[in-house]
C-alpha cells in the first residue's frame, strides 16, 4: 500500500512540475519604446538632418513594425513620411539595417527579390533600435541626399535615447 501512495505522490509532483513548466512558457515579456522616447528619437533625427541642411521625414516603429511617430519637416518631399516608415518597418521586419540589406539585395544577388515585396524599402536610412540585446523598434529617415546621410540622421536619433533605453 505504501508503494502505491509513494507512486501516486511522485506522479502528482511530476505532473505539477510539468504543468508549472508549461505555464512558464505560455507567455513572455518584451521591451518596447514609450511614445515619448520614440518622439525624442524622431525629433533628434529631424533636427540633426535640418542642421545639415536637409529637409526629411522621420518615422519610428515599435518592435512589431507598428508606427509610433512620424514627423515631416516643413519642406521635406511629400514621399518622405511613407518612405521613412517603410525603411523603419523593413529594418525591424528583416532584423537588419536597410543599408546592409541594400548591399545584399543588389540586382543579381540571391535576395534581390526582397525589393519586390509590399512595404519593403531597401534604401539606406532604416536602422534598428536595440536595448538589452533585443530589438525594441526601428527608425527610418528619408529625404537627405543619399542613404548614408539618412543613416547618419537616424543614428543621431538612436544616440539621443541610448542612455534611456539601456536597462
Amino acid at each position: 500500500m505504501k508503494t502505491k501512495q509513494w507512486i501516486s505522490g511522485l506522479l502528482v509532483l511530476v505532473l505539477s512540475g510539468i504543468a508549472q513548466a508549461e505555464s512558464e512558457d505560455a507567455t513572455f515579456s518584451t521591451l518596447s519604446l514609450t511614445p515619448e522616447t520614440a518622439l525624442k528619437a524622431a525629433q533628434t533625427a529631424l533636427m540633426h538632418c535640418r542642421g545639415q541642411g536637409y529637409q526629411v521625414g522621420v518615422a519610428v516603429v515599435d518592435r512589431s513594425g507598428i508606427v509610433q511617430v512620424v514627423l515631416r519637416d516643413r519642406l521635406a518631399g511629400i514621399h518622405t513620411p511613407d518612405t521613412a516608415t517603410g525603411k523603419a518597418w523593413t529594418a525591424v521586419s528583416f532584423r537588419t539595417n536597410t543599408s546592409e540589406l541594400s548591399e545584399l539585395a543588389q540586382p543579381g544577388a540571391g535576395i534581390n527579390g526582397l525589393r519586390n515585396l509590399p512595404r519593403v524599402v531597401i534604401l539606406g536610412g532604416g536602422k534598428l533600435i536595440e536595448a538589452a540585446g533585443s530589438i525594441v523598434g526601428g527608425i527610418g529617415v528619408s529625404g537627405a541626399p543619399g542613404g548614408d546621410r539618412d543613416d547618419d540622421c537616424a543614428q543621431a536619433g538612436i544616440d539621443a535615447i541610448e542612455e534611456e533605453i539601456q536597462f
